[in-house]
Parts: C-alpha cells; sequence; structure tokens
C-alpha cells in the first residue's frame, strides 16, 4: 500500500482524494494495491464509537453501514461499519464488534483501505463526476505552466488537508509551493500530455 498516492476530483473543483480513495477512471481496478479512506482517530463517547479521519471525498459511500474495511497491517481482521454519522463536522463510525471505548482506543490509528477495485466502480456506476477523476499518481510529475504558457514546475505531492486537496509543485526555481487543488486556480488537467495548467493569484508564485 502507499499512503498519499491516489486520488479523486469532481468537475465542478478538481480534488484528489487518494492516500486517500480515488474512483476515476485512471484508476486500475486489477491491481492489487489498497486504496486509503480513512484512519481511526480518538474514541468518542463510551459506546465504542471512533473519529475519523476522513481520506475521501465520498465518506458516505465508503462509511456506509454493512461496509467491510481492510487496512494495516494486513493481518488485521477486517471491521464492518455497524454505524456512521456526522457530529460537528466529524464522521464518527462504530464498528461491529467494538462495544466500549477501550475496544475503541485499540483501534486507534489503524489505516482503513477498501480494494483498488471498489475504488473505481464509480466511473462503472454512472458518478456524474467520473469524468474527472484523477488518482494522486497520476498527477505527480506533470509540468505545470500558468495560462500564458510560462514554465512553473512539476508536481511532486499531493497533499491532503481537511480544508481540501494541495499540489506541491517543485517551482524552477527550486522551491516548494503549494497550490491549492481547486478549479478558480487549476482550471486544466491534463494527464495525457502531462501538463497541469494554473491560473495563479498574485504571489502564489514569483515567476520574474
Amino acid at each position: 500500500m502507499t499512503v498519499g498516492t491516489h486520488g479523486e476530483s469532481a468537475t465542478s473543483r478538481p480534488r484528489s482524494a487518494a492516500a486517500r480513495d480515488g474512483d476515476g477512471p485512471a484508476a486500475d481496478p486489477a491491481a492489487d494495491e489498497p486504496v486509503v479512506v480513512g484512519r481511526i482517530g480518538r474514541p468518542h463517547g463510551i459506546r465504542g464509537e471512533v473519529t475519523i479521519d476522513v481520506r475521501t471525498d465520498v465518506p458516505e459511500r465508503r462509511f456506509a453501514p454493512g461496509t467491510h474495511l481492510c487496512g494495516e497491517p494486513p493481518t488485521a481482521t477486517p471491521l464492518m461499519v455497524a454505524v456512521a454519522r456526522w457530529h460537528a463536522g466529524r464522521l464518527l463510525v462504530r464498528f461491529e464488534g467494538v462495544g466500549d471505548r477501550d475496544a475503541a482506543e485499540a483501534l486507534r490509528g489503524r489505516v482503513l483501505t477498501i480494494a483498488a477495485g471498489q475504488a473505481g466502480q464509480a466511473a462503472d456506476d454512472g458518478d456524474e463526476d467520473a469524468g474527472n477523476l484523477w488518482w494522486d499518481r497520476d498527477l505527480v510529475g506533470l509540468r505545470v505552466v500558468t495560462v500564458d504558457d510560462a514554465d512553473v514546475g512539476t508536481v511532486v505531492d499531493v497533499v491532503h488537508t481537511p480544508a481540501g486537496e494541495l499540489l506541491a509543485v517543485e517551482h524552477v526555481g527550486g522551491r516548494e509551493v503549494l497550490v491549492p487543488f481547486v478549479r478558480e486556480i487549476v482550471p486544466t488537467v491534463e494527464v495525457p500530455v502531462g501538463r497541469i495548467v494554473v491560473d495563479p493569484p498574485p504571489g502564489l508564485f514569483d515567476l520574474e
């Protein structure tokens, strides 16, 4: 498993989901590599609920009751979602067989994954966003240029934060710049030709 090397995006705004979950057509459903959809955080309450650090843009699908999630270490017993709900902006999940705070605490830090084939199902299922979904690994290495075709640098990583995704771009000047992966700033992603076009706000890049 490669954490942080997958992604998905939507038509309305590019967003990469991966180390997280990638539902895009660029996914390789035949690959054996698991896709990270979340990480278990601290317990919530005394009845076995845990907080989830969400690593997917489709948490309602990935954490639906009855869903089986694998994880790290690979030998760990898969967990089945019993209940999932949102509380104060956080996803809370209770897994089958986890009935108290001590059992929930024992799960803290576990990475939750699905098979790569599951991650590719959105395109097959007619997901309206599926035409603009990418794996993080498809974005890493792409050349970055401005709308005026000025060379900016190369994507070296996709950074996932609670507020959204950032493209880590190694600037031609040698420094690394974090670019918000939103449609207003990243209007065009052309994976087949190896290029991303950006329309940066003043001050984001020093192109002089």
